[in-house]
């Protein structure tokens, strides 16, 4: 018989597949599936799409006479229809990560090997694809109505980016607040106070014509500065530099506390 010799050694470890790595495919995986049943409710569509769309019909045709004499109310309300439409998808979003929260999927996720946050940002990027295209259908509505602004194309350009980056900002409280609540129907709730900031700002009238009370709260509302930039940058007038730095520390200043309570929210979840 031939003596066969056995050595003793660092065991060797077989190297990990990189399917099973997660990685930056496991999110783009995931966003197509945010993506995917976005399209699939159809009543979610139509509220975070369309309704931004009625509204600005409303306001423009309803109110806009009372409110402006001149007819040119819609150059004023644009912006503040915009900012509202970012409400209606933040809440939407809320409502999809509550469902995935108590519906135990989010457990099932992380028993794969994916990164655990990767729901999350599937979530957050859906949003942004869908508050693109309701800011883009209101703004093609608002140009179809007479909404005339004199920016260049370089306003233009920080305006939208200004707009993106306050989405972003909501789209992260949003999933701390679908993280939270109990149910899709609590996260639905919740989200009342985000849809309600549009209303007590400068977006549709100037805070100057409301109550003393009023006229306070809209002065401390984040949303009359954002508002204020992105009508100032539209419409070719001059935005002082209190507005636009206040806007911006707002945007994200909101962004990284919803950003840490998501992540917080979520590993004591899960």
């Amino acid at each position: 018989m031939t003596a066969t010799t056995l050595t003793t050694g660092p065991r060797a470890t077989a190297p990990v597949p990189a399917a099973a790595r997660p990685g930056v495919g496991d999110t783009f995986a995931l966003v197509g599936r945010s993506l995917r049943h976005s399209t699939r409710q159809l009543d979610t569509v139509l509220i975070s799409v369309l309704l931004p769309v009625m509204l600005l019909l409303m306001f423009v045709y309803v109110f806009g006479g009372a409110i402006d004499s001149t007819g040119r109310y819609v150059d004023f309300v644009v912006p503040g229809i915009i900012l509202l439409t970012s409400g209606y998808g933040a809440a939407g979003t809320a409502v999809d990560v509550a469902t995935d929260a108590t519906g135990g999927i989010v457990d099932r996720f992380r028993s794969m090997p994916i990164r655990p946050t990767g729901v999350l940002t599937g979530h957050v990027a859906a949003s942004l694809a869908k508050n693109a295209i309701s800011t883009a259908l209101v703004i093609g509505v608002a140009l179809l109505v007479g909404f005339r602004g004199d920016a260049s194309a370089g306003a233009w350009v920080a305006a939208l980016g200004l707009v993106a980056l306050w989405v972003l900002a909501l789209t992260w409280v949003a999933v701390a607040i679908g993280l939270v609540a109990s149910g899709p129907e609590a996260a639905s709730g919740f989200t009342f106070a985000i849809l309600f900031l549009p209303y007590v700002s400068s977006a549709f009238v100037a805070p100057a014509t409301m109550p003393a009370v009023l006229e306070t709260i809209a002065g401390y509302n984040p949303v009359t500065p954002v508002t204020d930039t992105v009508r100032g940058l539209l419409l070719g007038m001059p935005v002082s530099t209190g507005t636009w730095v206040a806007a911006l520390a707002w945007c994200v200043g909101i962004l990284v506390v919803g950003r840490a309570a998501a992540a917080l929210l979520f590993r004591r979840a899960t």
